[in-house]
């Protein structure tokens, strides 16, 4: 349910963070929480919240560390260390999107969304998008949103997945540095596991590598798809060499 509230181990959990960091959050006053009794607990859509706007603000170094801690708690959930093979397929890009407002782009990403099959009520989806974005914008610097739902619930989706989304104009979004953005990621995510370490990558793969401007440039959906897994593969390199 959108307001279950956690325990501090279940927050340390779902945030893929050490408890002792969260605790320091708590001490610090820089992570939501309630006090009951002398028990501190946790709205669960309030994490939702702070988590998926912390992680799209982190430094380079700070979004690399955490980007470790998420994949080493997501271990087993996908097949191999990549997951743009098994979250996008390129039937799920749109390389020219007519959308020409915010409104609208949140709308047409939600039907190409709903074209996969996999999207159980677009409607209240929609709607939790909406709820997100008023929250704050999900747009990056460099031209990037990461849409998602405010709430993440299992049974909004049969699967978890991405969508892409390409605009032919550029559109104001309320990106950190003022500029206007084309590419626009949904992320539609099941399992609550994995919806964290997906903002995650996608983070770091736009940090280290060339992606924005690579799916900028390419040609079609299929070209965007293999730009996205090349720039996986690359960033996960890097990672490794730390760098």
């Amino acid at each position: 349910m959108p307001h279950r509230i956690l325990s501090l181990d279940e927050t340390a959990g779902y945030l893929h963070l050490p408890l002792a960091d969260v605790e320091q959050l708590v001490k610090n006053a820089e992570i939501p929480f309630e006090k009951r009794g002398h028990r501190v607990v946790f709205v669960r859509h309030d994490i939702d919240a702070w988590a998926s706007q912390r992680i799209l603000g982190l430094s380079s170094r700070r979004l690399a560390e955490y980007h470790q801690q998420s994949t080493d708690r997501t271990r087993g959930v996908f097949e191999h260390e990549t997951i743009m093979p098994e979250m996008i397929n390129p039937t799920d890009i749109d390389p020219a999107m007519k959308a020409k407002t915010k409104a609208s782009v949140v709308r047409d990403m939600v039907a190409l969304a709903d074209k996969t099959g996999q999207v159980c009520d677009p409607r209240e989806l929609l709607a939790s998008i909406e709820e997100r974005e008023a929250l704050c914008a999900t747009a990056l610097p460099g031209g990037l949103a990461l849409l998602h739902a405010r709430h993440h619930l299992p049974y909004l989706f049969e699967s978890s997945f991405m969508v892409l989304g390409r605009t032919i104009q550029e559109i104001p979004f309320g990106a950190p540095d003022g500029l206007p953005t084309r590419l626009f990621f949904l992320i539609c995510c099941q399992d609550d596991r994995i919806h964290l370490h997906t903002l995650a990558r996608l983070c770091l793969m736009a940090q280290k590598t060339d992606l924005i401007t690579e799916l900028l440039q390419a040609p079609d959906a299929d070209a965007m798809h293999a730009c996205l897994l090349a720039g996986e593969q690359e960033a996960l390199q890097g990672k490794r060499r730390g760098g």
